[in-house]
């Protein structure tokens, strides 16, 4: 095979792969946000990923990808009902509230409670009430995939995007093309 040297008439350059490379290169492709959450001894904990993936129908489950330096998941992993909150294009407040280090979390934050101890975000795209089935060791991160229990959708809602580091309202257009199902 013979080297990359353009992609559509643009320079392309294959180089070796670091941390800050990946990161860059990640950030080319957007990715839904979703807000984790769960109360636990009354006390509401929640985290962002944007590694969130449908994985299986039977089983239903999904997956999301967690650092292994997230001083957050170790408190969720032990909830029995986790609720995630697919964002939408309204809540980057909340997103950045949720994802941040520092303050109260939840300060823009509408939270419901679901069964066990799954904490839905109001306002959100859909919510899905989940619960642990598994985490598979993943270089610096885990992928934990979760069960699927009970689903909701606002089906006017437009989700809020992760592209180029950054949160964006999905645009809406006419569709581009339609799958069809053989």
């Amino acid at each position: 095979m013979g080297e990359l040297t353009s992609i559509h008439g643009a320079a392309a350059v294959l180089t070796s792969v670091d941390g800050a490379d990946l990161r860059r290169t990640f950030a080319h492709f957007p990715s839904g946000v979703v807000a984790v959450c769960a109360r636990l001894g009354g006390t509401p904990y929640g985290l962002v990923a944007s590694t969130f993936v449908p994985v299986s129908l039977d089983p239903p489950l999904v997956s999301i990808c967690i650092q292994y330096s997230s001083e957050t998941w170790p408190r969720l992993e032990q909830a029995s009902r986790l609720g995630l909150s697919l964002l939408s294009s309204e809540q980057e407040p909340a997103a950045r509230g949720l994802s941040s280090r520092r303050g109260d979390r939840f300060r823009n934050v509408e939270l419901h409670g679901g069964n066990g101890n799954a904490a839905f975000v109001g306002g959100a795209t859909a919510w899905l009430e989940t619960s642990l089935y598994e985490q598979v060791p993943a270089g610096d991160h885990a992928v934990v995939l979760l069960r699927v229990h009970r689903v909701s959708v606002a089906a006017e809602s437009e989700p809020l995007v992760f592209h180029r580091s950054a949160f964006r309202a999905f645009e809406s257009k006419s569709p581009v093309g339609q799958l069809n199902s053989a």
